[in-house]
């Protein structure tokens, strides 16, 4: 049986979705932690347990009987962060999985200047270390974090932001499209993928133009300060450390950290990548 984590969360839920077109519902479960909002693949016909990173017993009872498990990488940063997902690692290895596959990051790595870029490394080590085989997925950066950035900046015209440089983004459809497919065709890739990644490596003065041509207002890209930028997220009510870890993203892009563009996700997915244009005229719309 498949197991996939965080089944009902943004990137999760997609994964399972794609993947019941791939494979038997019976074949498939999830570990949730609201087995509740789950309740559309149970009534598919995919096993639903109650699962958390933070519980080994109720993950031990959600992963029963896996032979491969996903586990997609929780929403924290720092030391928290490798605490869960090295205890969802120790609860697939328990359960006796043939495979350990992860959400990891295009950037993963020791050094790199994003602290969640750092706990994927670290995750990626406990995964070397486990015994079991491993697959970790470099997702490319998420186009819906550029959607974030953008912000209000479609009704104010500006767009202020760190100084920053080209991002591959990707789009969580696309990257839940090549999870089920690697985990149709069990042992495709083993360690860590390429990266899997859209098309093109962007910055936001690139943003900034897509998204003046998709609003037919102008929007200008204007270079905030380093230190400005942490006074004025801090001064929003952010903890100083979370505003220290969105800094890191920029600092990370203007290292090149996520300027790779890789062919791997096309091929994967038999087509081009969503583009990022295409994201933000689909949420600039929504708006």
């Amino acid at each position: 049986m498949i197991i996939v984590t965080g089944a009902t969360g943004q990137l999760g839920r997609q994964i399972v979705e794609r993947l019941l077109t791939r494979v038997p519902p019976d074949r498939v479960g999830v570990s949730v932690r609201d087995p509740q909002k789950a309740q559309k693949f149970a009534d598919q016909g995919v096993r639903v347990r109650q699962g958390s990173f933070t519980d080994a017993t109720g993950l031990a009872h959600a992963f029963e009987g896996a032979s491969q498990v996903l586990i997609v990488s929780v929403d924290k940063m720092g030391e928290e962060c490798v605490r869960q997902h090295r205890t969802a690692i120790e609860a697939a290895v328990a359960a006796g999985a043939r495979r350990i596959l992860y959400t990891s990051q295009m950037g993963a790595s020791a050094t790199s200047h994003f602290q969640a870029c750092r706990d994927h490394a670290v995750t990626e080590q406990v995964l070397r270390a486990c015994g079991v085989p491993f697959t970790s997925l470099r997702n490319g950066f998420y186009a819906t974090s550029a959607v974030h950035f953008l912000g209000h900046a479609a009704e104010s015209g500006r767009l202020a932001l760190p100084a920053d440089g080209p991002v591959a983004w990707t789009a969580h459809a696309d990257l839940a499209d090549a999870a089920a497919a690697i985990l149709a065709d069990e042992g495709r890739f083993d360690g860590p993928t390429p990266p899997l990644t859209g098309g093109q490596a962007l910055a936001f003065d690139d943003i900034a133009a897509i998204a003046t041509e998709c609003t037919g207002r102008t929007i200008t890209r204007v270079t905030t300060p380093d230190d400005q930028f942490r006074e004025q997220v801090a001064g929003g009510g952010v903890p100083i450390e979370v505003a220290d870890q969105l800094l890191g993203i920029f600092a990370a892009s203007r290292a090149g950290e996520f300027a790779t563009v890789d062919p791997t996700l096309a091929t994967l997915l038999g087509r081009e990548p969503i583009t990022l244009g295409t994201v933000l005229r689909e949420q600039l719309s929504e708006d």
